[in-house]
């Protein structure tokens, strides 16, 4: 398989930024279903696919988003055509027959076994929730991933009594360039990497 051409590599990575204004443009719903189901081939342990996305997109769902955010978040979001909660389902494994049929015992490696369930959904929906990112990039949306609100709150407003529960927040849409500040700093290589 070829190398992406430099200039979607420049959409996914290079030129990709963080965004928290919004162009007052809504993103059409066949948008969003492309671009789960872009995310949903990516790769997690044995195939569990935990992550559980609720895109909030009407007045009334953002208005029940609202009371959880961090103050320095509300703007951004309540501005943003669509926030999406990324999530992960801790009874994951109960579909494993169906997502894992190659391995007929895959359920046992976790039934009963609150550690390994909590960090495999965890794990496993962070992955989606990057895989989320890249497909929303890919389809010519820009993001505004974040961690500033109340869990706990979200949690009882979008998932009552459930086994779901929330991990980050990704604001979606249309950027604003010109509100952009300049890209702040990485490492280099050798700052982060070893070949070993």
């Amino acid at each position: 398989m070829p190398a992406l051409p430099d200039a979607a590599l420049d959409q996914l990575f290079r030129e990709a930024r963080t965004h928290r204004w919004w162009e007052e443009r809504p993103i059409p719903e066949a948008i969003l279903r492309a671009l789960a189901d872009l995310a949903k081939l990516g790769p997690t342990s044995a195939n569990s696919c935990p992550a559980r996305f609720v895109f909030v997109v009407s007045p009334e769902a953002k208005e029940k988003l609202r009371p959880h955010l961090d103050e320095g978040n509300v703007r951004q979001t309540m501005s943003a055509p669509a926030t999406v909660i990324v999530a992960y389902d801790t009874a994951f494994y109960e579909k494993l027959f169906y997502l894992a049929p190659n391995s007929p015992d895959a359920r046992s490696w976790f039934a009963g076994k609150p550690e390994a369930i909590e960090r495999t959904a965890f794990q496993g929906s962070c992955l989606q929730g990057a895989y989320l990112i890249m497909a929303a990039r890919s389809l010519g949306l820009d993001c505004g991933p974040m961690g500033g609100f109340d869990r706990q709150g979200v949690d009882e407003a979008f998932f009552p009594g459930g086994t779901v529960r929330s991990n980050f927040l990704i604001n979606l849409g249309y950027g604003i360039p010109g509100k952009l500040h300049p890209r702040q700093p990485r490492f280099a290589f050798e700052e982060f990497c070893t070949i070993a």
